[in-house]
């Protein structure tokens, strides 16, 4: 599991991206680093660049480094772009779907939604975030879950007010589920990168 001890206001202003919907409103006051250098000057390296993009994507996701390296080692053996395929196999992640849906506020809740047994695919309960998503899988809360308080707020709309849902998935709030229709495409996949950057640290 990703260590999560570092607070994720201070982790997203280090990034320069917002990973939770606390953050966003710190942005607007402290848009630079924390720390006392944070509005310092710096020089950054070909090399700093590259890694800050990585461990954007990697912060947005939240997985480890071992996780983003077998993301990585996926994506170059299939078709097309890179960069794209690794930003697609991550999104198919069945706690990153669950974030997109509108059934979790942020992807640390989604994860533990899942991590709990509150989420089943196509019926049966899958407790693995990493879980990859194909389309036509249907993923729901569970019966036993559902009176629980972060479900009842998500059936009202309570997570799904900051953006519209990805047009990849087919949500019903009501009914706490949602299908991947089909792949993504990595202009619909709301996460902020330079996947051409990611593949060149990989790369070097």
């Amino acid at each position: 599991m990703p260590n999560q001890s570092r607070p994720k206001v201070k982790k997203s202003r280090a990034l320069g991206i917002a990973l939770t919907p606390k953050a966003v409103k710190y942005f607007e006051t402290r848009p630079y680093p924390p720390g006392e250098h944070g509005r310092g000057r710096k020089q950054n390296s070909d090399y700093k660049v590259r890694l800050l993009e990585k461990q954007r994507l990697r912060a947005q996701y939240d997985i480890s480094e071992r996780q983003m390296a077998r993301a990585y080692d996926r994506a170059r053996k299939a078709e097309g772009k890179t960069g794209e395929a690794l930003v697609i196999e991550l999104e198919r992640r069945l706690d990153a779907l669950v974030l997109r849906s509108g059934i979790a506020r942020t992807i640390y809740q989604a994860r533990q939604m899942v991590v709990h047994g509150h989420i089943e695919v196509n019926g049966r309960k899958v407790d693995k975030p990493s879980f990859r998503v194909r389309p036509d899988d249907v993923v729901m809360v569970r019966e036993r879950s559902r009176d629980k308080h972060p479900f009842q707020v998500a059936r009202e709309g309570g997570y799904a007010l900051d953006g519209e849902t990805p047009r990849y998935l087919q949500v019903n709030l009501l009914a706490l589920a949602f299908r991947l229709d089909r792949d993504p495409n990595r202009k619909e996949i709301p996460v902020i990168c330079d996947e051409q950057l990611v593949v060149e640290y990989y790369a070097r």
